[in-house]
């Protein structure tokens, strides 16, 4: 093969290895950027902002000269550039503090992926045909004013567009915010993994949505479902925390509990794994608040509980034992650890607060807290000081107002749908009927880098830069106790004809004219987060530089601004709620007897970084399973049922079926199956494309009851053996791992 041509493997001017998938010559994979191919000189590491979960952690890129091929204009050219080569923790980030999980560490392929949008494309065949030609910048932005015009001017027609994005923070927001609401709405925000609903529970009991468990100076952690090591909240900064309650502290070592149906990478990190049923977790809570009622356990210093709240005579460890499936004298013993050992703290998220009563849930674990003297204490649940950089209203979160997707309704009306970084279709239940709504829209535009199941119904793609190429900022709700915003310059210069999303929605503003252009007068995203940055100098920064530009130049070159003291907000307010809501679910239990639990995957997270070779081809720590999705079954129920390991089995429910390979297992309750959340894609570039199975599919369009978030732990199976199937585990197997292991 020629030089020249191993390089067009991937369209970059940096060489990439091929390697073949398992079971897949044809995909190439980029693996390295040699050393050959950079230019003499020495590395420049610059800041930037990690963008692969919700976290916000700081980055250092390493940046060296070296030759890219770019195509610009739609014509291919070799020229000398700076390119990132690799990405580590930066080391003086509150978040992180240097450290980086692994979806930290492929956002350098997001950049160099061979199947990035390149240029903006035009619809040119039916919706959803994936057909598609290239268009000038000039074009396309053209194209977007002239149908955004005429539903500007129509004044009568209210929600006249949608925007519909990932969660945002910083500056983003705000432009994001002001553009939606000159056509009268606001942005509509699609999250499969919704923390809205602990959010709304921890903003009822406390004033503030977002919570940073101070696990340094706990001695004793709960979790009912939250894999905080994992894919829950702020897992880099919670790692840290973990790690010094366990062996940072000289003869002290703190206890962790965790309450999950399945063993989880975090519950396999516990001390005591506790299955508890499925829906049951906030009744568990509250038998444990029985016992240290009953017992006289609480701290002195803890008010009564609220008069309002109904007694807890109901929630005796007897009592709940047959709802919960946990033995009364384990619910007595850990009650009494609990109150022994304070601080301590508990914590609730991932298929815990994924039900019809997660809600509930959440609020009694919040309840348990209070009980425990936790909120707002060192050792328990503290609440990060928020940087406030925006001008727009913020909601109870610290956030933007915006109204969440649990239903695509009230879309179908808007004359035009702008999309970022939200993948509705894939991640949304068949039943929700996403992609059928969507269609009846006149006009859809997308600011997506990759073609998905979503964007492919655009009749306009605007690529946006990669994170690497982009201005960022951000406002992290958790993982420090210190105020946190952060801000980068990009690391690299563009290797496309791409655009940042925010540079597009300001041009598009001065275009429009009237109050859009008023309420965005920034000519270019850096104009705007310079304006931001230069209001937070003059509100609580101003003894951190002798003016507002050295500042400006000081928070680009540490990427960001920090307070310099720890000092947690207070709390807003403390409320207990003692009443457990029943779960409920789809499915009748003598049809469909296994309770379907889908979770975060450690490497493809909620499916958006399935298309990252890097983390297709990491094993998943728990399972070592590949490329590949598979169902975790009992080992018992697997053996009853005439199934072995790598089997292919079928997983039905009311709303669709599927088929993945078995993964025979004693980590999860005889009466459940579970599958990671990220394969399944059917248009998302050649790695993820065509591989695994979606759980999402196949989920009942249950709702939280008092939030409307999707219950997406509700829902009943049945599973039936197909026949041999195919799995590749990096670890061989789990035949040495007793039989006999029992639940505790």
């Amino acid at each position: 093969m020629e030089r020249r041509d191993f390089l067009k493997i991937s369209a970059i001017g940096t060489a990439t290895a091929a390697l073949e998938g398992c079971g897949n010559p044809d995909h190439q994979l980029i693996r390295f950027l040699p050393e050959e191919d950079m230019l003499p000189g020495i590395a420049t590491w610059k800041p930037s902002i990690c963008t692969q979960c919700p976290a916000g952690c700081g980055l250092l890129v390493r940046v060296m000269q070296g030759e890219a091929e770019v195509i610009r204009h739609g014509q291919l050219g070799l020229i000398k550039m700076g390119l990132a080569k690799k990405l580590e923790g930066n080391p003086n980030h509150p978040i992180n503090q240097g450290k980086l999980c692994p979806r930290g560490q492929t956002g350098l392929q997001v950049t160099y992926h061979p199947d990035r949008v390149r240029n903006p494309l035009q619809r040119t065949g039916p919706r959803g045909s994936g057909q598609f030609k290239e268009i000038s910048w000039d074009d396309a932005i053209k194209q977007l004013v002239s149908q955004l015009a005429p539903l500007q001017a129509d004044k009568k027609h209210e929600h006249s567009i949608a925007f519909v994005s990932s969660p945002l923070r910083g500056q983003r927001a705000t432009i994001v915010d002001a553009f939606a609401k000159s056509f009268g709405t606001v942005p509509t925000v699609f999250d499969f993994l919704d923390g809205n609903v602990t959010k709304t529970a921890n903003y009822w009991a406390f004033g503030y949505g977002a919570v940073t468990p101070d696990m340094a100076n706990s001695n004793y952690v709960i979790s009912f479902g939250a894999d905080f090591l994992g894919t829950w909240n702020s897992p880099v900064a919670q790692s840290i925390g973990y790690g010094t309650m366990r062996r940072g502290r000289p003869g002290q070592r703190g206890k962790f509990v965790h309450v999950e149906p399945r063993l989880s990478q975090t519950a396999a990190s516990a001390d005591e794994w506790i299955p508890c049923k499925p829906g049951s977790e906030g009744l568990f809570a509250l038998s444990l608040a029985h016992v240290i009622m009953r017992d006289k356990l609480r701290p002195a210093d803890r008010a009564p509980v609220d008069s309002s709240s109904p007694g807890l005579s109901d929630y005796t460890p007897e009592k709940t034992a047959d709802q919960t499936g946990i033995p009364p004298a384990t619910t007595t013993r850990i009650a009494h650890e609990l109150s022994a050992s304070a601080p301590a703290l508990a914590l609730i998220g991932g298929a815990a607060a994924a039900q019809t009563n997660g809600f509930r849930n959440a609020l009694t674990v919040n309840a348990l807290n209070d009980l425990l003297g936790s909120a707002g204490k060192t050792g328990g649940l503290l609440f990060s000081p928020s940087a406030v950089l925006q001008k727009t209203t913020l909601n109870q979160f610290g956030m933007v107002s915006v109204e969440t997707l649990t239903s695509p309704t009230r879309l179908v009306n808007a004359g035009a749908m702008l999309l970022y970084n939200a993948n509705s279709v894939f991640a949304s239940p068949v039943a929700w009927g996403v992609r059928e709504a969507f269609q009846k829209i006149p006009f859809i535009a997308s600011f997506g880098s990759f073609i998905d199941e979503t964007s492919i119904l655009a009749d306009l793609i605007l690529p946006d830069h990669s994170p690497l190429e982009s201005w960022l900022d951000d406002v992290p709700q958790s993982g420090s106790t210190r105020m946190v915003a952060s801000l980068a310059a990009p690391a690299m210069a563009p290797l496309h004809n791409t655009r940042s999303m925010p540079d597009v929605l300001l041009a598009v503003a001065q275009q429009l004219g009237g109050d859009l252009a008023k309420a965005l007068p920034w000519k270019t995203y850096d104009e705007a987060l310079k304006a931001s940055f230069t209001d937070l100098y003059k509100t609580q920064a101003s003894k951190d530089a002798t003016d507002a530009d050295e500042f400006w130049q000081k928070i680009q070159d540490q990427g960001g601004w920090w307070s310099t003291d720890e000092k947690p907000a207070a709390l807003k307010s403390l409320k207990s709620f003692v009443e457990f809501s029943a779960p409920q679910f789809d499915g009748d239990p003598g049809q469909f007897p296994f309770h379907l639990l889908p979770y975060a995957s450690q490497m493809w997270y909620d499916g958006s970084l399935a298309n990252l070779p890097w983390m297709q081809e990491a094993p998943d720590p728990i399972s070592s399973v590949m490329w590949g999705t598979w169902v975790e079954i009992n080992t018992q129920t697997a053996a009853k049922l005439g199934i072995a390991q790598g089997d292919l089995i079928e997983v039905a429910s009311q709303h669709g079926t599927l088929q993945a390979p078995a993964f025979v297992t004693p980590g999860i309750a005889p009466d459940c199956v579970a599958m990671p959340i990220g394969q399944g894609h059917t248009n998302f570039t050649r790695y993820a494309s065509n591989r695994g199975a979606n759980p999402i599919s196949i989920l009942a369009p249950l709702t939280d009851t008092e939030t409307g978030a999707l219950a997406w732990a509700a829902t009943r199976v049945k599973i039936t053996r197909l026949g041999e199937g195919k799995m590749v585990l990096f670890g061989g197997s789990l035949t040495e791992t007793p039989l006999d292991l029992k639940h505790r």
